[in-house]
């Protein structure tokens, strides 16, 4: 496998995944970097749409910390949502099976607690080998120190630390087309 198909993303063996931004734990979050997360998921969410990508979306313990945030809801639109009692998404086998059902193997993982739940899976995810793009600039934790160490032990594992603009422009490809058109304006 040569560098560039280590590193970059291919629209069409490409899956979003939207880890746990809900309602409740939101409220523990701080109010600056959330509103950047929601802000960049909700632009990988709108890409992943136009570009016809599949997006799955979890929810850990709905009863305790209720559902995804609404205007992440709306942009996921018809996007299964497996809720779960497990930390990593890869203990839901409905969530497995849901992504090996796409046939993909690249993952761009979004979403929270950046050290519990999205650790978890992305080690998991990263053990089945699957390829895991890590938005870092759209997963969070309460603390940015945990953030830190979680993306650092994801990177050694293997994770490809990305942004929301890195992850959008390489499943562009080109300028100058109506969908880059379109999705461009996303981050102006």
């Amino acid at each position: 496998m040569s560098i560039r198909d280590s590193f970059f993303l291919e629209r069409d063996n490409a899956v979003l995944m939207v880890i746990d931004v809900q309602e409740k734990l939101c409220v523990a979050m701080d109010e600056g970097v959330l509103k950047k997360l929601v802000k960049n998921i909700g632009i990988l969410l709108e890409s992943a749409t136009e570009l016809k990508m599949p997006v799955l979306v979890t929810e850990q313990y709905v009863k305790g910390l209720g559902a995804t945030l609404p205007e992440l809801k709306e942009k996921a639109g018809q996007a299964p949502c497996f809720e779960k009692m497990t930390f990593s998404c890869c203990g839901s086998p409905e969530f497995i099976a849901a992504v090996k059902a796409t046939g993909r193997n690249q993952i761009i993982v979004t979403g929270m607690e950046t050290h519990v739940c999205v650790l978890q899976t992305v080690i998991e995810l990263r053990d089945a080998g699957f390829a895991v793009h890590l938005v870092q600039d759209a997963v969070m934790s309460r603390s940015k120190q945990n953030w830190q160490t979680a993306v650092h032990a994801m990177t050694l594992a293997g994770a490809i630390p990305t942004c929301t603009e890195s992850v959008l422009f390489q499943l562009l490809k080109v300028a100058g087309t109506d969908v880059f058109k379109k999705l461009s304006k996303l981050v102006r």
